[in-house]
């Protein structure tokens, strides 16, 4: 027990720090670009050209995570979770070393495809997880991956902020490669290997395309539709991180402090559900009750965001929101439970491989949401919260997908 509490303490500090490394760029993105390009490149689109290069490298790093995710989940079924883990945690200390000593936007481009395909390695720690826990308890766990999240998102921007401040716009990064590295070296101390050797298989290289990756899963009944559910749910959970400091700025002439409390709100509470009532809700209510629950929620969360006039009804909606959290590490869990333990990787590695191309997509349809039906553009009528009414039509379908997979005739656990 105590080996394996640690092994999950050194997996939520992986994705954690992972998490803190792609949020420290978000505070002194902005200045590193114009250092890098020069001042000339601003103001030549109506976000300034450094925010299209930003959006850029933003999906450089997903593209990565996207194309990669599957490959390293399927070798991690071969080899094992453990060498995978380390060595992209090794590459990535590496990695934001030479984020911090890029000369060229070039450089800086080549250090976001070095850290999304490390960053892949979310399959890999999520494999880990679903080795190590018990049916009943892995809803619980992959909760701990939304706290690292919420927490990391929280955290990586204030360092970013602080020490971009005080010490210069490179310096974060290299805060993030010694926190990667110390990381490696906790694992190397304290990490066994999760996967049995009598549950390890030859690499298929077919399974390390994506979406043919996902073919390979159609066997098992009714994991499409709770997979295609997982995938709707996590384009139209983009929809905040991409446009919530816009929306606010245009909806409630929010000041930078403002937003930084906002999204500090929203992280505390995604921690707070995802860690602390996933696992009474499924021993209480069962895995099912609990998904339905969370895409229900979630849904309803979205659409309250859309019509918010106030500050205080964002506060009030972040509720229901933050809720809904406790439906997606739970289909994750469902699904981990429904597929065999030497097929594992190649699951994450799908999974995560979505959450990749969601973070493709989500921003860029809610980003061009915002820009068509606000003052920024007069083709459309004034509706700022368009893109959480769109995302919440695609929870919608979401949660009709996610019903049909755990009604009587999908998925059987």
């Amino acid at each position: 027990m105590a080996k394996k509490q640690a092994s999950l303490i050194f997996i939520f500090i992986t994705i954690l720090v992972e998490v803190i490394g792609f949020g420290i760029i978000a505070p002194i993105g902005p200045d590193l670009i114009k250092e890098l390009a020069g001042e000339e490149i601003v103001a030549s689109s109506t976000f300034g050209e450094e925010g299209w290069i930003g959006a850029l490298l933003m999906i450089s790093y997903a593209s990565m995570q996207f194309l990669f995710a599957p490959i390293l989940g399927e070798i991690s079924d071969k080899v094992g979770r453990r060498p995978v883990l380390l060595i992209s945690l090794a590459g990535l200390a590496i990695d934001y070393v030479l984020h911090a000593t890029a000369t060229t936007l070039s450089l800086l481009f080549i250090g976001r495809f070095l850290a999304g395909i490390c960053g892949a390695s979310f399959s890999v720690a999520s494999s880990y997880i679903a080795d190590i826990s018990a049916p009943e308890d892995k809803a619980k766990n992959f909760g701990m991956i939304g706290v690292a999240f919420g927490l990391g998102f929280i955290i990586g921007p204030v360092i970013g902020g602080i020490v971009g401040e005080y010490f210069g716009t490179r310096a974060p990064f290299y805060v993030a490669a010694g926190l990667t590295f110390l990381n490696m070296l906790y694992g190397l101390i304290v990490l066994p290997e999760s996967l049995k050797k009598e549950n390890r298989r030859n690499v298929i290289p077919t399974k390390m395309i994506p979406g043919i990756s996902l073919a390979h899963l159609s066997k098992y009944k009714g994991l499409g539709y709770l997979i295609f559910a997982f995938f709707l749910a996590q384009i139209a959970g983009q929809s905040l991180p991409s446009t919530w400091s816009y929306f606010g700025k245009e909806s409630f002439g929010w000041t930078k402090e403002q937003i930084g409390y906002s999204l500090g709100a929203v992280g505390i509470l995604v921690a707070i559900v995802q860690g602390g009532l996933i696992g009474p809700a499924v021993k209480k209510f069962g895995q099912k009750n609990v998904i339905r629950f969370g895409f229900i929620m979630w849904t309803i969360g979205m659409f309250l965001f859309s019509i918010a006039v106030e500050s205080w009804m964002i506060i009030v909606f972040l509720i229901p929101y933050a809720l809904g959290g406790v439906g997606s590490p739970t289909a994750q869990g469902l699904i981990s439970n429904s597929v065999k333990p030497n097929e594992q990787g190649n699951l994450q590695g799908a999974l995560t491989s979505l959450v990749g191309l969601s973070a493709i997509i989500g921003p860029l349809l809610s980003g061009r949401l915002f820009y068509l039906f606000t003052d920024l553009h007069e083709e459309f009528f004034y509706f700022p919260g368009m893109p959480y009414a769109a995302s919440g039509i695609l929870l919608m379908f979401a949660t009709v997908f996610a019903f049909k997979a755990v009604g009587k005739n999908g998925i059987v656990y």
